[in-house]
């Protein structure tokens, strides 16, 4: 669900570069002056005036009338001239003046460092590349070999300044969170968590490599810091495998803790000279390369579904949860049937970078030089945990813990087949707000009413940019909705549509330039926070509530090849909905929880495939009208 958890809790702590070491703070340094390289613009404060307004027309489809009147003259007295809103503005913009991003500060915390609920299927997004089918053990070990180097390959990229400057229209973006996917790693706290940035004078030379709940140092650099051939790379995989021990401990499952428990393991843990050793080594490394065994007996899943479950979660420690290290940023996972992909730790970077790492592994893989093996190749170096009695009790709670969260998940992923953004371009519409409104449509065809809805805006034409909410559910999706369940026209539906269309494009471009609704509103109730001052009725009122009750989270994580996002939902009684538009197809992640009687996967998958299909035919039938 791409954390976005954190934007609703009513949370603000001091800076987050206050959480960094020296070291760190240093590298926070050179992100600003890399940004600042790029001359990009400061985020703006909008007119308050303008956010009132927008918040009222988005918050209107989803209370009643009478809840309604109550939250207009709430919002009316919150922006009156020498109100409580007019004072948190003139903060919020003293604020903006004298630093780069006057949501960064908060952000980082607010939505990812102080969250204490699990990063697993809470936080964490799963990426599934094109999924393979190996005929051989050495078939998949040469693919992990290749997804290794690519990604190498990648970061050789980075290190060069040759990934291309990314533009929205002509403005350029912030390339700060490309720097941020290699040799990161979130560490546990007691109350709130921290990040940890590679040393760019000393950078890493090594990654870890998992199998059996063991963890690797797998050196991936020689002497002279070249990337060691893939076939070098392909050996030390070769004798980890060839290791007969035991499977291991299911450390890796305290990763996916709440992070309260977890940091006080942690704490625990670093008082051990060996297994403070172990966890540098894993904090310090690229990035963690997961080599699964098999998985659970998970019934009759499609093959999309399977492997977007162990990329997001591992399937528990009965499955290979604890063959990962959740805190690190970026962790590919190679499954035993073919599930390829990665999860990763969202507080660094949002999901267009690391599918951009996604299609250039792909990519990498398709035209593998055909290199020859290093003759000195390095051994995989086995990191060893000293677990104390006591802790094998808080494992197995961990162990449980999970356990339920997994049996709670409920995907069901899938390629919707009979058109992709083709179609939908040859009616003069835009994509993904089509798409938005087919998610909307289906939710209203489950629920007989609408759904607040989150969809994903990024902001990074300004500088240090992350996201701002795209508030999907309007007035317009509603009346089509409506229009398409009811005794319209085929003419007054496909107006409707294209209505609903328009305004959900007008708001998504107000929303990258920095003037939605939901940060905004954020930053005024932190100000109110920081300043000592009563939280304003405005954010205790049902019409705030129920407006960011995202019971729908989605977002569009477009990649070249044939691969998809997958996530958890933002709430308990919610969905997430991930997609991937292609030419001729769209491929989905969708979830829900079990433990929610209101919410079913497999009914929303179901509900979304009939909606386009409606959607689709209306459109046609129109146009034939006309001819």
């Amino acid at each position: 669900m791409m954390s976005f958890v954190g934007f609703f809790r009513a949370v603000a702590r001091p800076s987050y570069l206050k959480t960094f070491s020296n070291r760190d703070s240093k590298i926070a340094e050179a992100m600003r002056n890399l940004m600042t390289q790029q001359n990009l613009p400061k985020l703006p404060v909008p007119p308050l005036q303008k956010t009132l307004d927008k918040y009222l027309r988005s918050v209107r489809p989803l209370i009643t009338d009478e809840e309604f009147k109550i939250t207009t003259s709430v919002v009316s007295k919150f922006g009156a001239p020498g109100g409580v809103g007019e004072k948190l503005q003139s903060l919020l913009e003293k604020k903006a003046q004298s630093t780069n991003n006057w949501l960064s500060d908060w952000w980082l915390n607010v939505a990812y460092l102080d969250y204490r609920w699990p990063v697993t299927v809470y936080s964490s997004p799963g990426l599934v590349f094109p999924l393979q089918n190996f005929k051989s053990a050495d078939e998949r070990l040469c693919y992990a070999a290749k997804m290794i180097a690519g990604a190498l390959d990648y970061k050789r990229c980075l290190d060069g300044h040759s990934i291309p400057v990314e533009k929205l229209g002509k403005d350029p973006l912030d390339m700060s969170q490309y720097y941020k996917i290699f040799g990161t790693c979130r560490v546990p706290g007691l109350t709130r968590d921290a990040l940890h940035f590679a040393d760019s004078r000393n950078p890493p030379k090594h990654i870890i490599v998992s199998h059996k709940n063991h963890y690797y140092k797998v050196l991936v650099y020689d002497g002279n810091n070249n990337v060691l051939p893939w076939k070098t790379i392909l050996q030390q995989l070769n004798e980890i495998i060839q290791n007969k021990v035991d499977p291991g401990l299911p450390i890796g499952v305290l990763t996916a803790e709440n992070r309260d428990t977890w940091g006080k393991v942690y704490k625990e843990l670093l008082e051990d000279k060996e297994n403070k050793e172990s966890l540098d080594e894993i904090k310090n490394s690229l990035f963690l390369l997961c080599l699964d065994g098999p998985n659970p007996d998970l019934g009759n899943l499609n093959f999309q579904t399977k492997a977007a479950l162990q990329m997001v979660h591992g399937n528990g420690s009965q499955g290979n949860a604890g063959n990962r290290w959740f805190d690190k940023t970026v962790q590919f996972v190679v499954g035993h049937h073919g599930e390829v992909g990665l999860t990763y730790e969202h507080s660094p970077a949002e999901g267009p970078p690391i599918a951009n790492l996604m299609d250039h592994i792909v990519e990498y893989i398709e035209k593998t030089p055909s290199d020859v093996a290093d003759g000195n190749c390095p051994k995989p170096e086995r990191l060893h945990f000293n677990i104390s009695g006591s802790m094998h009790g808080v494992l197995g709670t961990a162990k449980e813990n999970l356990g339920k969260l997994v049996d709670d998940l409920e995907m069901a992923c899938f390629t919707f087949k009979p058109y992709g953004k083709d179609f939908i371009k040859s009616q003069r519409l835009s994509p993904d707000s089509y798409i938005q409104m087919a998610i909307q449509f289906a939710f209203y065809r489950i629920n007989k009413e609408p759904g607040a809805h989150y969809e994903t805006a990024s902001t990074r034409k300004y500088e240090d940019g992350r996201t701002e909410t795209i508030r999907s559910c309007s007035i317009e999706s509603v009346a089509f909705a409506r229009a398409m369940l009811g005794n319209k026209s085929n003419e007054e539906k496909v107006k409707a549509l294209q209505e609903a269309v328009n305004s959900h494009k007008q708001y998504t471009n107000e929303a990258i330039h920095g003037f939605g609704v939901d940060r905004h509103l954020l930053g005024l109730k932190l100000i109110a926070i920081d300043s000592g001052i009563e939280i304003p009725q405005l954010f205790t009122d049902k019409g705030y509530s129920r407006s960011t009750h995202m019971r729908i989270s989605t977002s569009q994580v477009a990649g070249k090849c044939d691969s998809f996002m997958c996530y958890g939902p933002l709430v308990a009684d919610g969905y997430a909905c991930c997609y991937n538009p292609r030419p001729k197809e769209i491929n989905f992640g969708t979830s829900a929880f079990k433990s929610c009687h209101d919410t079913n996967a497999e009914k929303f998958r179901q509900a979304l495939e009939k909606s386009f299909i409606e959607m689709h035919d209306v459109l046609l039938s129109v146009q034939k009208s006309k001819l």
